[in-house]
């Protein structure tokens, strides 16, 4: 089984979101094989807690815009590691260090990467 086409749209969108709002390293994960509950894991950096949060915010605000529902929310305030959950995807949005701490990716390191069409500019 392999990421619906809607929760590659969604993470379309909240990659964007992101690097619109400055965000590192962003990658998606189809972790639809061994996670039945999500279709896509979108992992972003951010330098500063400030900037977790207003990635964080960024991301929320545009799927919601888009109709997307947000399920929970967590992180939120300690702006280090803020998790988004919409269902269909989740976003895990971390300061640099605690990423690099819990190294998220190397736990799904067997999922297929998700190619993302981000505009840097």
């Amino acid at each position: 089984m392999t990421a619906t086409a809607k929760a590659i749209q969604m993470a379309q969108l909240a990659g964007q979101a992101a690097a619109d709002k400055l965000g590192d390293d962003i990658v998606a994960l189809d972790v639809t094989e061994p996670m039945p509950l999500t279709d896509i894991f979108l992992i972003v950096s951010a330098r500063n807690e400030r900037q977790v949060v207003a990635i964080s915010d960024e991301i929320e605000d545009r799927l919601l815009l888009s109709g997307h529902k947000l399920l929970r929310r967590e992180g939120k305030n300690t702006g280090r590691w803020i998790l988004l959950d919409f269902g269909d995807i989740v976003c895990h949005v971390f300061h640099e260090e605690d990423r690099s701490y819990y190294s998220i990716e190397r736990l799904w390191k067997d999922c297929p990467v998700v190619k993302l069409e981000i505009d840097t500019e």
